[in-house]
């Protein structure tokens, strides 16, 4: 049988105009599948701005599921289940990106950051510091440090805190000195409590050292060196306390005042405190030298004098109502219920407030209950701020 030419020539066109419209159904195809994932995705970020997480997480799904191959979608979609609090569905979604092999490295160790982070506000604190330690040397570092300093904090792990703060500090991301005295001083306490006062000594003057400005170190030290019975060394350390940190000289006048009595040490201690008080006119300091006066065997103004002498410069209702106690009134029979009044008027007054979170309590704290600041109490009273 003869090969017919004509057949193949005619069958050319047809064969072009099939391939033809193949290739235009696939693009048409490519172009609706590119035209849902962006819509979706546009969709999602206007549900987001409007503050409807419900509807953008719905948005990002179905962004995902047109385009799977893309990471920007998984990680807003990831962050928005941490968000809503959904830890378990945000940690899935991070892993997934983990366990890809075509993600770049620098979304692998983004994606390793976010993985941290989802466990640490799930309080899953092993985990996160697993993940954490995990992004050294990356463009994450810093942060990664932050949060590891964070989360050694919240789990009360001090020595590993202070080697955090220690490699913050020589990378230049700030002065960590005040909280590695703090963290000094914590490690200081436990051994303190366990019986260990030669090391928790060695621990508080590295404190001291690290921190000179900073007054805990100071006054731990000199609780320790007062319950081993030495008063006379305690003074000697809160006088060098007032003198480092004249901020804080509220928080030392009292203890200063005790150990001064202890030690029989109150002429010298009077003339430093009144000296801080005429500078101040901090209250503390008033309570502190009317304690010593009122131990001292020499005649000095009564309590009630030097709180007189006070509101003559200060409208303190604390003042006043410590004056009105020894004051005789004409109707004495009342006397008790005012000054119970006039007490209870004044406890909000005498309560110290954290400066970062406005969390108000009766005694000082070096690091915030409310919010974990350090250092954000002032060590002044409600009504002296």
């Amino acid at each position: 049988m003869d090969f017919d030419i004509t057949l193949i020539l005619m069958g050319l066109p047809v064969a072009f105009v099939l391939g033809w419209l193949a290739s235009r159904m696939d693009l048409r195809q490519l172009r609706m599948e590119n035209r849902q994932a962006p819509k979706a995705y546009f969709k999602g970020l206007n549900f987001l701005l409007n503050e409807q997480q419900d509807q953008a997480i719905d948005a990002f799904i179905e962004a995902v599921q047109n385009d799977p191959d893309t990471s920007e979608l998984h990680f807003a979609l990831g962050n928005l289940f941490r968000r809503r609090g959904e830890y378990e569905r945000a940690v899935r979604v991070h892993e997934h990106l983990l366990s890809r092999g075509d993600l770049s490295e620098d979304d692998r160790h983004r994606a390793q950051h976010a993985l941290a982070l989802d466990y640490l506000k799930a309080g899953l604190l092993d985990r996160a510091e697993d993940a954490l330690l995990k992004l050294e040397g990356t463009r994450f570092e810093a942060q990664a440090r932050l949060a590891l300093l964070a989360n050694y904090e919240r789990s009360r792990d001090w020595e590993h805190a202070a080697l955090v703060a220690q490699k913050l500090e020589s990378s230049g991301q700030g002065s960590f000195k005040g909280r590695l005295a703090h963290y000094l001083c914590e490690q200081a306490a436990t051994l303190a409590t366990a019986g260990h006062t030669e090391e928790a000594n060695v621990l508080l003057n590295e404190a001291i050292a690290t921190a000179p400005e900073a007054p805990r170190p100071r006054m731990d030290l000199a609780q320790l060196q007062s319950k081993a019975g030495h008063a006379a060394q305690a003074c000697t350390t809160l006088t060098d306390a007032m003198h480092a940190a004249p901020t804080a000289v509220g928080l030392i006048a009292p203890l200063l005042a005790q150990q001064a009595i202890a030690a029989g040490q109150e002429p010298k201690a009077l003339d430093l405190l009144k000296k801080v008080y005429a500078h101040g006119h901090s209250l503390d300091v008033l309570d502190a030298i009317v304690a010593l006066e009122a131990a001292s065997t020499h005649t000095t103004p009564t309590a009630r004098e030097w709180y007189a002498r006070h509101l003559e410069t200060e409208p303190s209702l604390v003042a006043a109502a410590k004056w009105i106690a020894g004051e005789k009134l004409e109707h004495e029979a009342f006397h008790p219920h005012v000054q119970r009044a006039l007490d209870n008027a004044v406890k909000p007054l005498t309560r110290y407030r954290c400066a970062a979170c406005g969390f108000e309590a009766k005694v000082h704290f070096w690091q915030c209950p409310g919010c974990q600041a350090w250092d954000s109490y002032p060590a002044r009273r409600v009504e002296e701020l």
